[in-house]
């Protein structure tokens, strides 16, 4: 995200300089909605209480499932990213559930940004009806970046009934890791041009080692490319609050975070683990030749290697080898 960001705010600040900011309209964010019916878990989708069915997507395993995953996708992108880990997981027996988020994807409101509140109890909903569809099943919630970031909060402030947490390459870069001036100009701009769209062309930001999956996601029609600058505000709301969040975690988690990540920065990663209280059960795995796209890297199968034997054997070594212990967090990160 950290030159995401800057390129973001840079072109803002060329914007507001020349005065052409008048026709970018005002923030617009995704309705709320009263409550009208009961959630329901579809097999094509779920439906919240107030009427939103969000596209879903579902990897089963040949036998009776071991244990139950929910994947919530990253920013901009959409449920199918979780494919790899889906059919992996299926392999070892874990059935795997992800959905497009409010926004993304093929779900309403596409473009707009979600309070981060609603995001974290929809997640919260889903893990409800996933207990009650695999009753005496372990469930987990595993996130990517900005997933991760809406993971934290569903498991912390909205208390989701899960297992434990899979976090990848979580967002948790905040305002309190941000300088100064990278802060002002996002609050400058979301006031006068919270409409004005951003692509990112021409920053030199490898997300992934996979030169063929990543130009399947520039093919693919369901990624976001123009990205409203009020929705980049709330993104980072949501990383506030994501990072604040780890002083409240007290579930099992496995955070997997890769040398050669060019979105989430180290320092912040770094910030959110010295935050975890000291009885969290928490493991992170350090991929040295890691990317932010963790399970679609060359690499992949090490990282779903690392996911599923924690998800079946959380106590045992990682078969990667890669596991840090919390001595040695400050050392790779900070």
């Amino acid at each position: 995200m950290r030159r995401v960001h800057r390129g973001v705010l840079l072109t803002g600040a060329a914007v507001v300089a020349v005065g052409t900011l008048a026709a970018c309209g005002a923030v617009q964010h995704t309705p709320l909605l009263p409550a009208v019916q009961e959630p329901a878990l579809n097999e094509a989708d779920v439906v919240m209480r107030d009427g939103v069915a969000l596209p879903l997507r579902v990897w089963q395993p040949a036998g009776a499932p071991r244990a139950v995953l929910l994947g919530l996708h990253g920013f901009n992108d959409h449920a199918r990213a979780y494919a790899p880990t889906g059919e992996y997981l299926a392999r070892h027996g874990i059935i795997t559930y992800a959905y497009d988020q409010r926004g993304f994807g093929a779900a309403p409101f596409r473009g707009l940004w979600t309070d981060h509140r609603r995001l974290a109890a929809d997640a919260r909903t889903v893990i409800d009806l996933l207990r009650a569809r695999h009753p005496g099943l372990p469930v987990y919630l595993m996130g990517e970046s900005m997933g991760g970031a809406v993971a934290l909060i569903s498991a912390t402030e909205q208390q989701a009934s899960v297992d434990g947490l899979v976090l990848a390459a979580p967002a948790v870069w905040g305002r309190a890791s941000m300088n100064p001036l990278q802060r002002l100009l996002l609050g400058t701009l979301v006031r006068v041009a919270p409409g004005l769209t951003v692509t990112g062309a021409g920053l030199r930001i490898t997300a992934s080692d996979n030169a063929e999956m990543l130009q399947a996601l520039r093919d693919d029609p369901l990624i976001i490319r123009r990205t409203r600058v009020d929705a980049i505000h709330g993104m980072v709301n949501l990383m506030d609050a994501a990072a604040a969040s780890a002083a409240q975690l007290n579930l099992p988690t496995l955070i997997l975070y890769g040398a050669r990540d060019e979105i989430i920065p180290p320092g912040p990663t770094c910030h959110f683990l010295r935050a975890l209280p000291a009885h969290t059960p928490a493991r992170l795995a350090f991929y040295p030749e890691g990317y932010h796209l963790l399970t679609r890297d060359l690499q992949a199968e090490v990282v779903l290697a690392d996911i599923a034997h924690w998800l079946l054997r959380a106590d045992a070594p990682l078969p990667s080898g890669l596991e840090l212990d919390p001595p040695r967090w400050t050392e790779a990160l900070c």
